[in-house]
């Protein structure tokens, strides 16, 4: 049987160069987007249901591209078209995200950015296995760390550098993106699309004829391994496996209606019930003779999950509740923590007063529906105070009473004002150290992208990856230990370690035991399991740090350091069968 070539350094370089514009779009966005909600003025456990849009978007997109991608062929390939088209979209969302007007507006564009991102990216994992022999698959998912990394380490910083080096501002008035935020911005746009042109006009695809040639060994093989045949599987295995899923949904809804939970924790409910409908509807579609459409391949390719895909899954789980809750809470988790934020008892006292006096301002307009949010928030602060405990004012305060107008009206000492626009400063400082620490482990994940190939070859893929979990894990967790915030980047060290292992080493296990006519079906299916425990996040980590941290975001990273040693120890039962043969 014909084999796939063996391709040299730069070839592998050029078809991994696109992702250095997506990582550059993705880390824009996982650095910047929670200042944006907090500048225009959500809650800190409000944050993660904001977030909600891009999991959710990935949930949907990633199969259908995948699979569209492995279906399609035309004057620019297989992968080609969606890499080009994803980077047109995301770079027109770049533009617009650092200009929205309202709260609503960001979290809309969040959704329609990750969208077009998801576009772009999900092809990119399945171009690996489509280019190079099982032997360079490893390099090849390196390679797209290195970029990913690289990629990452300047967008994450550039809000930093456009005020440290180019003196653009880094702060605005009450409301608005500061402008070097918004510079970033429009620069990463059009870095995204310049590198994944790069990658368009300097590859060149197999056709689907070489393809079909390089993947008959390869099937056989894998067949002849695993018994798994290409098959539809029976309708009524997927009606009678929905029963559990749509009576868990509705029992957990009727749960938080009772107890009168957070709403946000309707999403978990929600998400039970669908995947019961779901599959309800294929295997009603199963059983009318609709089995070719896109729909039920990938629902039915979901239960054929190769065993070390379903193993692999449980680890991607944990690790990427990890990185979620270190992307939604790091800026809130730092700035509260590190930085000059500190509310004390007198000023609280002053605070609760003016806003008791609200009721006797005649016009209320100027309060833009702020005010139960504002005696929320300063509810949590007396509760803590009561405890003895230190208090951070959150952002939401601080830009409600920053406001001139509502200020005057409400009467607030110029004292208390100067004391609120000192940690806007120190805030919007400790946000742009959050945008270093995030290219500092970007950075790091770039350079070790090269030294976990090394491992990989000495001590196995599985016990590198273990390893690199444990240091992750435990690097996370010492956030709530270090209070100077330039020894956090000793932290985001063994951050990047966990990075780049988690950007190569799970899809090099993964890509040997999938088919080759199915890569970008499955490669779809794996990203459910990091869309899942992101939506897990978003439902979970606002709830978990109202009510069990008090308010405080540092806890969530804590929770996100556990769940990362977790995954550590899961990989060690993944079963690679590219070396075990």
């Amino acid at each position: 049987m014909k084999q796939k070539p063996q391709l040299n350094f730069w070839q592998i370089w050029n078809m991994s160069f696109g992702f250095l514009g997506i990582q550059f779009g993705f880390a824009l966005q996982n650095a910047n987007v929670s200042r944006i909600f907090e500048t225009l003025g959500a809650k800190v456990e409000d944050i993660p249901i904001l977030w909600i849009a891009a999991p959710v978007t990935g949930l949907i997109i990633q199969p259908i591209i995948g699979h569209m991608s492995d279906n399609t062929w035309n004057r620019l390939g297989r992968r080609r078209p969606y890499f080009l088209v994803g980077a047109i979209l995301a770079s027109l969302a770049l533009l617009v995200m650092p200009n929205s007007p309202a709260l609503w507006v960001a979290a809309g564009m969040l959704w329609i950015m990750d969208a077009s991102i998801n576009i772009s990216m999900e092809p990119f994992r399945a171009f690996v296995g489509d280019m190079l022999p099982a032997r360079q698959r490893t390099r090849g998912f390196a390679m797209q760390s290195f970029f990913i990394g690289t990629g990452a380490v300047i967008a994450s910083a550039l809000p930093y550098i456009m005020t440290n080096y180019l003196g653009i501002e880094n702060t605005a008035t009450e409301g608005q993106i500061p402008p070097s935020v918004k510079f970033s911005f429009y620069i990463g746009a059009a870095v995204f699309l310049l590198a994944v042109i790069w990658t368009v006009v300097r590859t060149r695809e197999y056709s689907p004829e070489e393809l079909s040639e390089f993947s008959q060994s390869e099937e056989a093989a894998k067949a002849a391994k695993t018994g798994e045949k290409d098959e539809i599987l029976p309708y009524r295995r997927f009606i009678k496996g929905s029963y559990a899923w749509i009576l868990a949904g509705i029992l957990f809804s009727v749960l938080i209606f009772w107890y009168d939970l957070q709403l946000e924790l309707y999403i978990l409910s929600f998400g039970l019930l669908s995947f019961g409908l779901i599959q309800v509807m294929t295997g009603l579609m199963i059983r009318s003779g609709s089995s070719s459409n896109g729909f039920v391949v990938v629902i039915n390719d979901l239960f054929k999950m190769p065993g070390t895909m379903k193993q692999l899954a449980i680890v991607q789980f944990f690790s990427w509740f990890a990185l979620f809750a270190m992307w939604i809470y790091t800026t809130a988790g730092v700035t509260s923590t590190k930085y000059d934020m500190n509310l004390d008892k007198e000023t609280y006292r002053q605070l609760v007063q003016a806003v008791n006096r609200a009721s006797a301002v005649p016009d209320t307009t100027i309060f833009k529906g702020e005010l139960p949010g504002v005696r929320s928030e300063l509810a949590r602060f007396g509760k803590r105070f009561d405890k003895g405990k230190e208090v951070s004012v959150s952002m939401k305060v601080v830009q409600f009473f920053n406001d001139p107008q509502r200020g005057q009206a409400l009467n607030v000492d110029p004292k208390i004002l100067e004391r609120f626009h000192h940690i806007n400063q120190e805030y919007n400082k400790g946000a742009d150290w959050v945008g270093v620490l995030m290219a500092v482990y970007n950075g790091f994940a770039a350079i070790m992208a090269f030294v976990i190939m090394w491992m990989a070859r000495h001590i196995g893929r599985k016990r590198t990856h273990a390893i690199n979990l444990l240091i992750g894990g435990i690097s996370l967790a010492s956030f709530f230990l270090i209070r100077n915030p330039q020894m956090l980047i000793i932290s985001e060290l063994g951050i990047g370690l966990a990075w780049a292992s988690i950007l190569a080493m799970p899809y090099a296990i993964l890509t040997g035991s999938l088919p080759q006519h199915k890569l970008g079906t499955y490669m779809g299916i794996f990203n459910f399991f990091i869309v899942i425990p992101q939506i897990m996040a978003a439902s979970l980590l606002g709830f978990f740090v109202r009510t069990v941290a008090g308010g405080e975001a540092i806890y969530a990273l804590i929770l996100g350091g556990i769940s990362m040693m977790i995954a550590s120890v899961l990989v060690l039962f993944v079963r690679d069968a590219d070396e075990q043969g």
